[in-house]
This record gives structure tokens, C-alpha cells and sequence, in this order.
């Protein structure tokens, strides 16, 4: 008897290391749930209403509808209102993409017991024209909704455009004349009209604040010269350059108008030759910059070089510069005499001339320069040396292609690395062009 109790007492020993880990875990729990449940095990059920509201909140929406299966409890606080404020409809069709789309049973749950708690929602869709009409469709039924901020996102290319602009603006529709809170809008690559603006303005003029609505091509300037006209809190602006105009911009600097914060501009053609671009006069611009000191305006020129003449031939308050096509040395010189507050230049093609002149007069004359990016171009080692030492320790970001570089009499390109390291007071090297 007494070997058989011996051995019981061996048999539940347990092992130091062991113990440590246990320690270690209840008081992990312990610092959870308080010291009254070291010892008894976790009751997910039970957990306080705000820690399980608080995990719902990190949870995909996947795995959240799961969890919700639970209990009734946990069913209950699935379909609390601020779990629904934010939320991004997934719209794809399964052979074409990789989008994981949202259930059909989920969206109709949502529409009928959510609508009216949804704050902050976007669609993202793929390429088909059906994922984008169920998006319209969706729209349509949000009736009793409160949006703040709405968005349509087509990943690839912008299927919204294939839906019919009957269907596409009634279902917009229903959402502005609702709403009425809303504050920022983004349906860049859409068949907005200008019925739909004056449906906008008409119910959320005192509250719209950023306006995304690039390549839309059923708006004309009346359709945002009423944007404009009504909506005075408007900070950010974003739109193609044809519906940009003299009135717009002094619609935009009127006493009434708080401070227009960003405006970006598309400059876009895809048939060479066939469109002629507009001038905007420098009394617009100056009215602007006057009413609104500190706005960025943000151009991207997607043009040919027989394209540019229109631009640039007066003072021009550009700040942001984006070239996603080959621009001459003419059109480069143009900037370093006209666009003082330039902050950022992206070049992305020139021809096979040196830039280093309009390089040089751009850094003379831009102050505000801090950002440069070069593409396919040339430049002499000697030339970009001294455009990085006129513009100094400002430039901050400095993408420069490593091809872009011409190596001379004066400099190679292991002694350029040292001198422009050297004028930015940081370490530099050009960007290597990548091998695979």
C-alpha cells in the first residue's frame, strides 16, 4: 500500500517547468478578467458586451458572420448600428476575378436592417458590367440611408462606364436625394450627368466638402460650374481639365467659399490632333491662389507634344506636376519661367536631348521645389550635379533612373553619387532599372 500511494504521488507530480507555464497563463487571465477568475476557465459567451463588440471590429466580415452563430448574444451584437458606420460592398463575378464578393444573403440582410446605419460606403467592382449594375442596383435600394461618404472603385477597367446612364443616375440619385449629409464623393470613371450634380447640390450643398469625378464624361462645365456655385464648403475638387474654367475658378475664390485645399486636374487625350485644349486665363488662376493662399493644384498631362501649346505660356500656380508622356525641352523651359510654386515634377519621358538647361532654370526659379522624379530622359552628370546643388537640402525626394545619367570629362557616375550625396546632405544613389 505504501509503494502504491508513493507512486500516485510521483505519477501527479508535475514538472517545474510546467508550473511556470501555468502560472505564466492564469496570469495572463488574470490581467483579462480580473483576480476573482484565476481559476476558472474562459466563458466566451459571458465576455463583456464591449470586449466582444471591440474583437467584432477587427474581424474580416467573413469571419464575423460566422462568429455571430455562436449564441443569440453574440447574433445580438453582430447587428449593432456601429458595426455597420463603415462598409465596403465587394462585387465580382467568380470566373473573371479575384475579388472575394460579397454574399447575395448578406447585402439583402444588411439593405433591410442596416441602410439607415451606413455612414461610410464604397463599391469596389471588377471589370464585367454586371458586377457594376448590381452595384446600381444595390444603390437603388438605400432609401433610408444617412451617407457621409460614398465612393465606386472599378479595380480594373471602369465597368461603371458600361451600365446605362438612365440606370446609373437613378440609382445615385436616390442616395444624394436621402442622404442629404453628404460630404465626400469619389465616382472618378463614371456616367455622372449633370442632372445628378444639381440633384447633389440640391440636397447636400451644405455639407459636400471633396468631390472626386474625374473622367466623367457626361458633365460640362454648367454641370460644375454648379457644383461650384452652391456647395461653399467645398475643400477638394477633382476633374478633367475640359469641364476646368475662368468661371469655375472665380466661382471657387468667391467671398463666399471656404479655402479650396487640393484641386486636381486631368489633362488627358487619346487621339492625337484631335482635341484643342483651352487656355484658362491668369486672372482666374491669381483670383484662385488670392482667395485660397495655401491650395495645391495638382495637373497630370497625359498629351502629346503637338498638345502642350495651350499650357504654361503664362504664370501658371501649378504646384504638383505629373508628365506620364514624352513633354519637349520647349514645354520643360516653359515651366522654370511660369511655375513658381512648383513643388513636385515627375517627368516620365523626353526625347534623347540633354535637359540640363531646364533643369538648371527650374531650380533657379521654383523655390518650392522639393520632389523630382526622371524617367526616360538624359542628363548630363555635370547638369544634374548643379541642379542638385542649387536646390539643395529642400529636395527631399530625388527618383532618378540610372540611365537618365550621362557620365562626362568631369564626372563619373561613382563620383556623381558622392557629390549629390554631398549638396543633399544625405546618402544618395539613382534608381537601378530592375533585371528580372
Amino acid at each position: 500500500m505504501k509503494r502504491a500511494r508513493q507512486k500516485v504521488v510521483v505519477e501527479n507530480e508535475v514538472p517545474q517547468a510546467s508550473q511556470k507555464s501555468k502560472k505564466q497563463k492564469t496570469c495572463l487571465y488574470g490581467s483579462v478578467f480580473g483576480e476573482s477568475d484565476l481559476h476558472a476557465s474562459v466563458d466566451w459567451g459571458s465576455l463583456p458586451h464591449h470586449v466582444i463588440l471591440r474583437i467584432f471590429q477587427f474581424l474580416p466580415l467573413v469571419d464575423r458572420a460566422r462568429a455571430s452563430s455562436v449564441c443569440r448574444r453574440w447574433n445580438e451584437i453582430f447587428h449593432i448600428p456601429d458595426l455597420w458606420r463603415r462598409f465596403e460592398f465587394e462585387l465580382s463575378q467568380p470566373a473573371t476575378s479575384y475579388l472575394k464578393s460579397t454574399h447575395p444573403d448578406l447585402i439583402q440582410q444588411i439593405i433591410k436592417r442596416h441602410a439607415d446605419h451606413l455612414q461610410y460606403v464604397s463599391f469596389k467592382v471588377d471589370s464585367s458590367t454586371e458586377s457594376a449594375e448590381a452595384a446600381c442596383d444595390i444603390l437603388s435600394q438605400l432609401v433610408n440611408c444617412s451617407i457621409k461618404t460614398l465612393g465606386l472603385i472599378s479595380t480594373a477597367k471602369p465597368s461603371f462606364m458600361n451600365v446605362s446612364k438612365a440606370h446609373f443616375a437613378s440609382a445615385l440619385t436616390v442616395v444624394f436625394v436621402n442622404s442629404k449629409s453628404l460630404s465626400s464623393i469619389k465616382v472618378d470613371d463614371t456616367p455622372l450627368d449633370d442632372p445628378s450634380l444639381k440633384v447633389l447640390v440640391a440636397n447636400n450643398s451644405d455639407t459636400l466638402k471633396l468631390l472626386k469625378m474625374s473622367s466623367c464624361p457626361h458633365v460640362s462645365p454648367a454641370g460644375i460650374l454648379c457644383v461650384a456655385d452652391q456647395c461653399h464648403g467645398l475643400k477638394e475638387l477633382a476633374l478633367n481639365y475640359y469641364i476646368l474654367s475662368d468661371e469655375l475658378l472665380l466661382a471657387l475664390s468667391s467671398e463666399k467659399h471656404v479655402d479650396l485645399e487640393h484641386l486636381r486636374i486631368d489633362v488627358v487625350s487619346e487621339n492625337p490632333g484631335q482635341v484643342e485644349f483651352h487656355t484658362i486665363k491668369k486672372q482666374s488662376w491669381d483670383a484662385l491662389v488670392k482667395h485660397s493662399p495655401k491650395v495645391n493644384i495638382v495637373m497630370y498631362f497625359f498629351l502629346y507634344e503637338e498638345e502642350f501649346d495651350a499650357f504654361f505660356r503664362e504664370e501658371t500656380p501649378v504646384t504638383h506636376l505629373y508628365f506620364g508622356r514624352a513633354v519637349s525641352k520647349a514645354m520643360l523651359g516653359r515651366i522654370g519661367m511660369n511655375c513658381p510654386r512648383l513643388i513636385e515634377l515627375v517627368v516620365c519621358a523626353n526625347g534623347l536631348q540633354p535637359l540640363d538647361d531646364e533643369l538648371i532654370q527650374i531650380a533657379e526659379r521654383c523655390k518650392n521645389l522639393t520632389a523630382m522624379g526622371l524617367g526616360e530622359c538624359e542628363v548630363t552628370c555635370r547638369g544634374f550635379i548643379e541642379f542638385v546643388k542649387m536646390c539643395g537640402g529642400r529636395l527631399t525626394q530625388l527618383s532618378i533612373m540610372e540611365e537618365v545619367l550621362i557620365p562626362d570629362n568631369d564626372y563619373s557616375l561613382d563620383r556623381l553619387h558622392l557629390e549629390v550625396s554631398k549638396h543633399l546632405g544625405r546618402m544618395w544613389f539613382p534608381d537601378m532599372m530592375p533585371t528580372w
